[in-house]
């Protein structure tokens, strides 16, 4: 029965800017401060303080229009949106409704069909709200204004995406567009990045739109995943059964699974917008939008490209290494600091994305230097420390960034290259393990292995395994 339904969803993307100060003040946006702490006048909303706008934020959100492919807005002004809530100390929030900063853009993605154009109404400026933190201990909400008149941008999308595959695709694209310029780190829980969906359902060969609802509260990929498959059947069964969907704003509770109604939708009339009265218009010249594009850095499709020419590693590595900027600046900076391409990238899709695994922990997140990269794999290339050694080391340099060198000089861990001293090892390992020897003479191969292990062992680790089983089979 669901077969016979087409969804339809459109995307209205938040999006934290990367600025060090807030949209309309000289207030810190740092991230995880003790509440309150990042306040003044103008984004706690006292009467009379007046706000000017930061020019970082439009720098970044005509980037980020240039980059999506839309018609950049050359004289554009803010709008008060008045509503009550106890998060939005002014009691209205600046926003843009009649004359957006960037307007009709797309973005390409890749579907199982092929590529599909997915497009971009609009893009606004707007200030985030404060965050409201229920106590359940005091049975109390607390205010943290801290994040009141942080600088975002509202990506509005069309009605063009047909399948949760599809809005994933999307948002993955614009996360990587907006993290290369660096206008955002675009971390979904830390809420930097904020999904809201708007999803309807049709039959299949309709032209109208059905009534649509819109999903708040979705901090994951995952959670979107399963809230346009849940609000898709809740919307079928309803339609299924006789009744109507009434627009609304649903909350997505992902523990449960399930979403609840919060309110029904207003309109842009019911929010009574205005032009801003303390904010001049923004008239954008020719200069200022040739400076941005020409700043406008290489993204991750002609990346790709340039590393196939350029770089002989293989397709499987290269579409790893670009989906994080940082790791795709880590590798190049390695590379030019003398790194062979493919033992960079061996290190990379290997070991960094095994700790990372572990601590779940995103590429953006990565601390050790290039440079401490380069001297790890040049110790290992030149049998300075064996791969166990290295591998160990590396832990050590993930975590703390540690200069390998010093490190493996402070824990004496150099390979030892002695011949003599390996070799007096290696006898008196033979001599120790009769049973092993004799099972080897006996063409039993695994039991040189054993041996190798017990002289590694007996070097504390500190030999050329390549060295150690050369010796043996010498010398047995």
């Amino acid at each position: 029965m669901a077969q016979e339904y087409e969804t339809v969803i459109g995307l209205e993307v938040h999006v934290e800017l990367a600025t060090k100060t807030k949209i309309f003040c000289g207030c810190s946006t740092a991230f995880g401060k003790r509440p309150n702490s990042h306040t003044c006048p103008v984004c706690t909303g006292m009467p009379g303080s007046l706000p000017v706008l930061n020019k970082k934020v439009l720098e970044y959100a005509v980037a980020v229009g240039l980059a999506a492919n839309c018609d950049i807005t050359r004289y554009c002004k803010f709008d008060r949106k008045n509503y009550f809530y106890p998060d939005n100390p002014q009691n209205y929030q600046i926003s843009q409704l009649y004359l957006p900063i960037c307007r009709n853009g797309y973005v390409e993605i890749e579907t199982e069909e092929g590529s599909k154009k997915v497009g971009i109404h609009e893009i606004h400026m707007e200030e985030d709200a404060g965050k409201l933190i229920h106590d359940e201990w005091e049975d109390c909400t607390l205010v943290d204004y801290n994040r009141s008149g942080v600088p975002l941008i509202e990506i509005v999308s069309e009605p063009d995406m047909r399948s949760a595959r599809e809005v994933i695709a999307y948002l993955e694209k614009l996360r990587l567009i907006i993290q290369y310029l660096g206008a955002s780190d675009c971390k979904l829980q830390e809420g930097s990045m904020r999904a809201d969906v708007n999803l309807s359902v049709r039959k299949a060969g309709e032209k109208e739109y059905g009534t649509r609802t819109e999903m708040k509260n979705l901090n994951s990929f995952r959670a979107i995943s399963r809230a346009i498959e849940g609000e898709r059947e809740r919307q079928i069964d309803l339609i299924e059964s006789g009744e109507k969907v009434i627009q609304e704003t649903r909350r997505w509770d992902d523990a449960r699974e399930t979403s609840y109604a919060m309110r029904s939708k207003e309109d842009a009339q019911d929010y009574r917008y205005f032009p801003d009265p303390d904010l001049v218009p923004v008239s954008i010249s020719e200069e200022f939008l040739e400076r941005i594009r020409a700043n406008q850095p290489e993204f991750r499709t002609e990346k790709m490209k340039r590393y196939k020419e350029e770089y002989d590693i293989p397709d499987y590595d290269i579409e790893i290494i670009t989906g994080a900027k940082h790791m795709a600046d880590l590798f190049e900076q390695a590379v030019a600091l003398g790194g062979q391409p493919k033992k960079v990238s061996n290190w990379l899709m290997v070991e960094t994305l095994r700790l990372l695994k572990e601590r779940e922990m995103d590429p953006e997140d990565i601390r050790f230097s290039p440079e401490n990269l380069v001297k790890l794999i040049a110790l290992t290339e030149s049998k300075q420390i064996n791969s166990s050694v290295a591998k160990e080391v590396f832990e050590v340099m993930f975590e703390e960034n540690v200069d390998p060198e010093k490190y493996v000089d402070e824990k004496g861990l150099r390979t030892v290259n002695d011949e003599g001293a390996l070799r007096k090892v290696v006898e008196e390992v033979i001599a120790a393990n009769p049973q092993s020897v004799e099972d080897y003479r006996n063409g039993k191969e695994k039991a040189i292995g054993f041996l190798v292990g017990q002289t590694m062992k007996a070097m504390k680790g500190k030999a050329d395994p390549a060295s150690v089983n050369r010796l043996l089979k010498e010398l047995l």
